[in-house]
């Protein structure tokens, strides 16, 4: 394929550079790349500004809000984003239920729910994991059982990503317990603050509460809140699971990285010389630009064929395999750039505001380790990349 943008598409891209340096906010720039945490409000506010140009939901239909971009145009508009700072956007609405409702969901939801995610009437996080279902999720035990026009729901939930700020969760529920594993499975709408619903912080390693366990004790549903149809839901399950696997990928993410780590090697100092010169730091480095390249590629290929009209299937996998190991070695490299003085855990660092001198006067160490630490999880969440290679060994090599 011919990777070379074209005069429309050159021209694209300066339409969203210029895009960023008008509206981006430079405070929250600063904070990500920074690798300092948001607020709820910093991601509400950068979520109210893409909708109002109506770039949020940028592989949406036109007629759902979506702006009809191809898949170079929202290639370049995801890297430019992430060179410029930008926020990652909130996945579980925009880029998670809403292709499953586009695809699954009736009429009724569409036209309900659809402008409810794209205006931020409602924050949604992801009740998928359990704590005996996480990469084998067919064996999810949360239940849900039929009582006239609502289901009683009662289970658990785990590592539930923004629980914290969440209005609404999309659950996969049991609610047929005789049949085999994956048949038996819905796919729910449930409302956070209904009855019965009770969120505990799950505190990580870097020292955030950015995940929870949700508890659900006799929780109604509404009927209409079920997507497709009943013991369906496995279906719909996969469908969203291919999004968020190829989104894992973060190439933009990578390339930004990457340009941070070249930095931060090219004034760090090794035997006299910038760490850039060292040979084995600089094979690492050539090493991982070369993956991320050949990534980009088959990122390209995979998003061509879902704006053709495709579904990524075996794909995904491999770009979350690639993607989130090449997005750890980086960080890898960017703290072991640091030397000892990534060592020091200073929590205020993370946020907003804080103006101490810089850890041995480099301003990345403050948050090399937590980011290192932090995105460990990256090969574990959205299926765990060993599970990832048992579904390419399947659909791909027939094992």
């Amino acid at each position: 394929m011919d990777l070379q943008f074209t005069p429309e598409e050159q021209a694209f891209r300066d339409e969203v550079r210029a895009f960023l340096k008008d509206k981006l906010p430079a405070r929250i720039a600063a904070k990500v790349k920074a690798g300092q945490r948001l607020t709820k409000e910093d991601q509400e506010e950068w979520h109210a500004i893409l909708n109002e140009r109506g770039w949020l939901a940028n592989h949406w239909p036109q007629e759902h809000g979506g702006p009809g971009w191809g898949a170079v145009q929202k290639f370049i508009f995801d890297t430019e984003c992430a060179l410029a700072g930008g926020p990652r956007i909130v996945p579980f609405g925009v880029n998670m239920l809403g292709p499953v409702l586009i695809k699954y969901g009736n009429e009724q939801q569409k036209k309900y729910w659809l402008p409810r995610i794209l205006n931020g009437d409602d924050w949604w996080c992801q009740g998928y994991s359990e704590p005996g279902a996480g990469s084998d999720l067919a064996s999810v035990k949360t239940t849900a059982v039929r009582n006239g026009d609502h289901y009683i729901v009662n289970g658990q939930k785990t590592w539930t990503t923004q629980g914290q700020h969440a209005n609404m969760i999309f659950c996969l529920v049991r609610t047929n317990k005789d049949a085999k594993a994956q048949a038996g499975i819905s796919f729910l709408l449930v409302d956070m603050t209904a009855p019965g619903v009770e969120l505990r912080p799950i505190r990580t390693l870097d020292g955030d509460k950015e995940v929870n366990e949700v508890f659900f004790t006799d929780v109604k549903v509404p009927v209409e809140n079920l997507v497709g149809e009943e013991n369906k839901g496995w279906t719909y399950a996969k469908y969203l699971l291919t999004y968020e696997r190829t989104g894992i990928a973060g190439v933009g993410f990578c390339i930004s990285a990457l340009a941070k780590l070249k930095v931060i090697a090219a004034k760090v100092h090794k035997n006299g010389k910038p760490l850039s010169q060292d040979p084995l730091f600089a094979a690492r480095m050539a090493r991982v630009e070369i993956d991320l390249e050949n990534m980009k590629t088959t990122n390209l290929r995979v998003i061509a064929a879902v704006a053709g009209g495709g579904v990524p299937g075996a794909e995904s996998s491999m770009l979350k395999i690639r993607g989130t190991e090449i997005r750890q070695e980086i960080l890898s490299l960017i703290r072991r750039a640091m030397g000892p003085y990534a060592v020091p855990y200073i929590d205020e660092a993370q946020y907003e505001g804080w103006n101490e001198a810089p850890v041995g006067g480099i301003d990345e160490a403050a948050t090399a380790a937590a980011s290192y630490f932090n995105y460990r999880k990256l090969s574990i969440f959205g299926g765990s990349n060993e599970i990832q290679k048992n579904i390419i060994s399947k659909m791909i090599l027939g094992l």
